[in-house]
């Protein structure tokens, strides 16, 4: 058996780009190929002191801070366009100030990406870590014999459209919950990062006709430990209930933490909130989008599941003309509305008015 047969058959793109996403998840640097040379991309998320220093002796003075366009703006830039920032010397407080840090300003011209550099940045958000980067160029055939991964920019590029087509079922099984008894578990694994995917599917829906529909972000806080600063597990069971008591549906629970972010990053934002900030303005601090989530996986998904009409259940607009761009035929929509607490109000409001999701216009927190 040849070693291509033993690997799966996968093209080496595809492997090196899974190598490099595990790589940054590590905190470990990587090598980015384009077709005008090499950079050396390491997150800043893992960099350290030792770190620091090796890129140091390796830049001669080239590096740079590689932002997103949300840090960008926050840092004081006039658009909001991912760009990078010199580092004559690797100054690891200097990099945290501008990368992460709260109330920080813009220190020196914004200057274009270079190649690689922003898929760089993919390689961050296909690790869930924050968006930020020190890119170091490489003359021709350096760190060659280094045991470091390295990564063509275009397999980078490839990466997320190629999994979402390799989407599959690896196992299933029926498990009863509470308040839905009947319900199955299939698990897809494909299409976002390297993580598995979740149908829960609730009684017997008729996928020969309509079927009411959930795309749920996991949200570790809200719907395992009951988080009173979301409204998540309300909605997660409060759908699985109501599917239940209707004849059936299906939830898609997706591994999309923190609106795409990771775990780790919104917590990061949890703090930021404590300190005043609302949900967006938290994520922009450092660096992510409103919504880094994609939802064409999830369409994959139901259609493998044999759907193709759906009555969707959300508050989000987006998760609605996602799947209709996807070719599903979104035939009737209905809000899930949770509870609202006066810990989690400041944070439906925020969603209702910067993110047009359909949640009533007066909200009003319990009396306390």
């Amino acid at each position: 058996m040849g070693i291509e047969q033993l690997l799966g058959g996968i093209p080496r793109d595809q492997l090196t780009a899974e190598r490099a996403i595990a790589e940054f998840r590590a905190g470990r640097p990587v090598v980015i190929e384009t077709t005008g040379g090499a950079l050396l991309a390491a997150p800043v998320e893992g960099l350290d002191a030792a770190g620091s220093t090796a890129l140091s002796g390796l830049a001669g003075g080239r590096a740079r801070l590689v932002l997103a366009g949300p840090r960008m703006h926050r840092l004081g830039a006039a658009d909001r366009v991912a760009a990078a920032l010199a580092l004559p010397t690797l100054d690891l407080s200097r990099i945290s100030r501008l990368a992460i840090e709260d109330g920080a300003l813009l220190e020196g011209k914004p200057l274009p990406l270079a190649a690689g550099e922003e898929m760089g940045l993919r390689l961050t958000h296909l690790a869930a870590l924050l968006p930020a980067l020190v890119a170091v160029p490489l003359p021709e055939g350096a760190l060659a014999e280094a045991p470091i991964a390295r990564v063509a920019a275009s397999a980078i590029a490839a990466y997320p459209g190629r999994r979402s087509a390799e989407l599959h079922i690896v196992s299933r099984a029926k498990v009863p919950l509470e308040g839905a008894a009947q319900s199955e578990f299939v698990i897809f694994r494909g299409g976002e990062g390297l993580r598995d995917q979740a149908a829960v599917i609730i009684g017997q829906p008729d996928f020969s006709e309509p079927v009411a529909v959930r795309l749920h972000s996991a949200c570790l806080t809200g719907d395992l430990f009951g988080s009173l600063k979301c409204d998540c597990g309300d909605q997660l069971r409060m759908t699985a209930r109501s599917m239940a008591e209707q004849g059936g549906g299906i939830i898609l629970y997706l591994d999309q933490e923190g609106r795409g972010n990771g775990l780790a990053s919104k917590i990061k934002a949890y703090k930021l909130q404590a300190e005043g900030f609302d949900t967006y303005d938290a994520d922009e601090v450092l660096g992510f989008d409103h919504d880094q989530r994609g939802f064409g996986f999830a369409a994959a998904m139901l259609k493998q599941l044999g759907v193709r009409q759906v009555k969707i259940l959300t508050n989000n607009p987006n998760k609605i003309a996602a799947l209709e761009a996807a070719g599903l035929d979104v035939v009737a929509k209905e809000r899930v509305i949770g509870r609202s607490t006066v810990q989690n109000v400041g944070y439906l409001a925020a969603k209702r008015d910067r993110a047009g999701h359909s949640i009533d216009a007066e909200l009003e927190p319990p009396l306390v």
